[in-house]
């Protein structure tokens, strides 16, 4: 008797509960599919990546806390193994631009059907790169002006992956305390760290802040 095949681990990070349950019905009705856990935000992503070892990590955008490309980025940082898929209803391709820079291995909007979606993450456990026809479209309907070359030149990309994290924590309203106690650094280390993005973005206030991360889709109102 031949031996079974081995599933494919999925965490889902999802901030809303509803969908959680959808996608996590959708995948126990497939045979190669199985879901390993559940985070409803970018920080417990991340633990539940350390704990957990999945294949595979659906992610969403925004999430309070860390967000889904913060999350992202720690992600192939601490747990190289793990594909990160973007699973969003935000097509702006500046959003694409950036999860592809952060090394994820596929972008789907969520108004993919049902087959559509566990197409995507057998492709992406396969090693392929998966990017929504929605979004493949808008890169061709713009030519001379790829997502990658929009986001080039963008002073968010002077920042390192931690003072991403923390211009979004600090954008949301978070106190100097609140961004330590989240990412795991001393009270210090996550003010010196908002003093480093002010100065590389020359944002002078908190207010300036916050729009640099309204414009720039880091935060959504």
């Amino acid at each position: 008797m031949e031996a079974a095949l081995a599933r494919i681990r999925v965490l889902i990070a999802d901030d809303h509960t509803l969908m959680r349950e959808g996608v996590r019905a959708l995948l126990a009705a497939t045979d190669d599919l199985e879901v390993v856990g559940e985070a409803s935000d970018g920080l417990q992503a991340v633990e539940e990546c350390r704990r957990l070892d999945p294949d595979l990590v659906l992610m969403d955008v925004a999430m309070p806390g860390l967000g889904g490309l913060e999350a992202a980025l720690q992600i192939r940082k601490e747990c190289p193994r793990v594909k990160v898929l973007v699973l969003t209803q935000y097509d702006d391709r500046e959003y694409v631009a950036r999860f592809l820079k952060a090394g994820v291995s596929g972008y789907v909007l969520k108004r993919a059907a049902g087959t559509e979606l566990t197409a995507a993450i057998r492709a992406v456990h396969r090693g392929g790169l998966v990017l929504d026809p929605a979004v493949t479209r808008d890169a061709v309907d713009r030519p001379g002006r790829s997502a990658a070359a929009d986001a080039a030149g963008d002073p968010y990309d002077a920042l390192t992956d931690r003072e991403k994290q923390v211009l979004k924590l600090v954008a949301e309203g978070r106190s100097n305390k609140d961004v330590a106690q989240l990412l795991g650094i001393s009270v210090k280390t996550a003010m010196s760290h908002r003093e480093r993005v002010m100065d590389k973005l020359d944002l002078h206030s908190r207010t300036d802040l916050i729009k640099f991360a309204l414009r720039r889709g880091v935060i959504q109102v």
